[in-house]
C-alpha cells in the first residue's frame, strides 16, 4: 500500500521497497527574451555589420525607458564610456510605444537628424505590423547605409 510521506509532503510517497518516491509538476522555463534564437541571430548580425561597415558603435536596447524616455536613452548611451563618441543607440520602449536614437560627437556628423528620423518612421512601420526583429533590422540597415564606409 502506498500513502502519502509525511516526511516529504504532498506528492512523495514511500513504495513498499523503502523507496522514496516524489512528484513535482512540469513547468517550462519560461524565457524572459523577446526573440527566438533566429531572430537573435538576425539581431546580432545586423549589429555586426552596421559596425563593421560604418566603423561606429551601434547597440539596441528593448525595454521601458522611464517617463523622460530621451533622458533614459541618453544616459544609456552614456554608458558606453570612452566609445560613446561613434556610438549609437536605437532604444525602443514598445510598451510606451517610444523610440528614441541617440548619437555620438561622431557618429552625429554621419547620421543626420533626417536619416535618423527616417529610420524611426521605417522601424515604426514594421513595429505596427508586429515585427519588432524587422524593424529594428531596417533601421540599422537604414542607419548603415546614411553613414557610410568606415574611414581608414
Amino acid at each position: 500500500m502506498i500513502a502519502e510521506d509525511p516526511e516529504h509532503g504532498y506528492g512523495a510517497v514511500v513504495t513498499a521497497s523503502g523507496r522514496v518516491s516524489v512528484a513535482r509538476e512540469y513547468s517550462p522555463a519560461v524565457s524572459e527574451v523577446p526573440f527566438n534564437t533566429v531572430q537573435l541571430s538576425r539581431l546580432d548580425e545586423a549589429l555586426t555589420l552596421s559596425a563593421r561597415s560604418t566603423g561606429l558603435g551601434f547597440s539596441v536596447y528593448l525595454g521601458d525607458l522611464g517617463e523622460d524616455t530621451r533622458s533614459r536613452a541618453e544616459e544609456l548611451h552614456a554608458s558606453s564610456g570612452e566609445n560613446a563618441a561613434s556610438a549609437v543607440l536605437l532604444a525602443v520602449s514598445p510598451g510606451q510605444r517610444k523610440v528614441e536614437i541617440v548619437t555620438g560627437a561622431e557618429s552625429t556628423r554621419r547620421l543626420p537628424d533626417r536619416a535618423c528620423n527616417l529610420a524611426v518612421m521605417s522601424m515604426v512601420a514594421s513595429f505596427k505590423e508586429g515585427d519588432l526583429v524587422g524593424g529594428l533590422v531596417s533601421g540599422l540597415r537604414m542607419l548603415s547605409d546614411q553613414a557610410g564606409t568606415a574611414k581608414n
